[in-house]
C-alpha cells in the first residue's frame, strides 16, 4: 500500500508575508515514456539541462554534448562548442538543430519559451541568456562571454599567468572596491546584465524579464524590460527573507509574483514584480527544477533533486501556489519511471510534464493520472 509521508506544517506570520512549510505529501500515480524522442543517425543527447515545449507541442531539449575546447590565442584563451539546441516536433521527430556554432552556447544550463513562443536559452559557461523567435531566428542577448579562461601550463603553453575576467566594479560612491566600507554584500552582483553563470529566465504579463543569476558567485534576481533594459536587481548571499543560497530555478504566476528555487537554503521564496518578499515554501526538499503550470487553476511543480553522489530524493512535488502539497511522484534512480538529478521540468498543461534529466542524459514525459 502506498503511503503519504508526513512532513510537519507551520505557518508564521510576519510583516513581510505569511511563510508555509508543506504538507503531507500523497504519491501521485503517473505514466512516464523515455523514448519518445527521435534522434537523427549517430546524434546524441548528452546532460539535459534544459527542456521547453511551445504552443504547438514541440520540445526544445538544450544538451550538454559535443566537443568543448578552448583556443590559446596571443594573451586571452577562449572556450567554445560543448553544447547544442535540438528542436523536436509534437511526435517526438526531429525538426531541426538551432544556433549551432553559436558563440554563446559552451555549458547548457536552461531553456525556456516565452507567451509569444520565443525560445530562450540560458548558458552557465558563457554567462549569456539568448532569445531566438519562433522560427530560430536570434532576436536578443543579454550578459557576456569572459573574455578569457584560466588554462593551467603544459606542452605547448607557457608557464604565464593567463589572463582572467577583471572583479566586479565598487559599488557606487564605494570604499575602495572589494572590502571597502560601501561594499555590498556578498551575492549582490553587479547591476545590470554581468552574470556569474546564470540559472533560469522567466517573463511577467507585460514581458518584463527575471533572471535568476544564483550558480555561481552571485545570488540575485536581476530584472529587464521586455526590450533588455537593466530596471534593479534583488537579493544577495544569506538565509534571511530576500537572500538567497544558490537559486536553481525561477517561475512566474499569472498574478506576475516570482517563485524563487532557493536551494541551498531548502525554499521556494515568492516576491511580487518588484522584489518584495511574500511568502516561502519549504518542507519539499532541496528544490532545483521548478515550473508553473498554465491552466485556470496553476499549479507549482518542484523537484528534489538527488545528489550526484546518492540515490536518494528524486521525487517531484506538485503544489498549490499557496504552498499547499497536493502530491510527489518519482525516485532517484536510472530506471524508466525514476529521475536523475532533475534540471529541467516543463509544465504546459496541469498533468503533461516534459523533464530533463542530468545524471541519465534523456528526457521523460510524464503524464500524471
Amino acid at each position: 500500500m502506498k503511503r503519504s509521508i508526513l512532513l510537519f506544517v507551520a505557518a508564521a506570520v510576519t510583516a513581510a508575508g505569511v511563510s508555509l512549510v508543506a504538507q503531507s505529501a500523497r504519491d501521485i500515480t503517473y505514466d512516464a515514456n523515455a523514448d519518445f524522442l527521435q534522434l537523427p543517425p549517430n546524434t546524441y543527447l548528452g546532460e539535459v539541462a534544459g527542456v521547453a515545449t511551445n504552443s504547438r507541442g514541440h520540445v526544445f531539449v538544450y544538451t550538454r554534448t559535443g566537443h568543448a575546447f578552448a583556443t590559446l590565442g596571443d594573451e586571452r584563451s577562449f572556450y567554445h562548442g560543448g553544447s547544442r539546441l535540438l528542436q523536436f516536433d509534437q511526435n517526438g521527430r526531429f525538426v531541426r538543430e538551432i544556433g549551432q556554432g553559436t558563440y554563446a552556447m559552451s555549458f547548457a544550463q536552461q531553456a525556456r519559451v516565452d507567451p509569444q513562443d520565443n525560445l530562450w536559452v540560458v548558458d552557465a559557461g558563457s554567462n549569456m541568456l539568448m532569445k531566438f523567435d519562433p522560427d530560430g531566428r536570434l532576436l536578443m542577448v543579454l550578459g557576456r562571454k569572459p573574455e578569457s579562461i584560466g588554462v593551467r601550463p603544459g606542452p605547448g603553453v607557457p608557464a604565464r599567468a593567463i589572463d582572467t575576467p577583471p572583479p566586479p566594479a565598487p559599488a557606487a560612491g564605494g570604499g575602495g572596491g572589494r572590502g571597502g566600507a560601501n561594499a555590498p554584500p556578498p551575492g549582490t552582483g553587479v547591476p545590470g546584465d554581468a552574470f556569474n553563470r546564470p540559472a533560469d529566465v522567466t517573463w511577467d504579463r507585460a514581458g518584463n524579464i527575471y533572471v535568476a543569476d544564483g550558480y555561481g558567485n552571485n545570488n540575485r534576481v536581476a530584472k529587464f524590460t521586455r526590450d533588455g533594459n537593466f530596471v534593479k536587481s534583488w537579493g544577495n548571499t544569506g538565509a534571511a527573507q530576500g537572500q538567497f543560497n544558490r537559486i536553481r530555478g525561477i517561475a512566474s504566476d499569472a498574478a506576475g509574483n516570482i517563485y524563487v528555487a532557493d536551494s541551498g537554503n531548502n525554499r521556494i521564496q515568492v516576491f511580487d514584480g518588484e522584489g518584495t518578499f511574500k511568502s516561502q515554501i519549504a518542507g519539499i526538499g532541496s528544490p532545483q527544477a521548478i515550473c508553473i503550470s498554465g491552466g485556470a487553476t496553476q499549479y507549482l511543480y518542484s523537484s528534489n533533486s538527488n545528489d550526484a553522489e546518492s540515490m536518494d530524493n528524486g521525487e517531484i512535488y506538485k503544489l498549490q501556489l499557496n504552498g499547499q502539497v497536493v502530491g510527489k511522484f518519482g525516485r532517484a534512480g536510472k530506471l524508466p519511471r525514476e529521475f536523475g538529478i532533475v534540471n529541467a521540468l516543463d509544465c504546459r498543461t496541469e498533468n503533461n510534464l516534459v523533464v530533463g534529466e542530468i545524471w541519465n542524459w534523456r528526457v521523460q514525459k510524464v503524464t500524471l493520472r
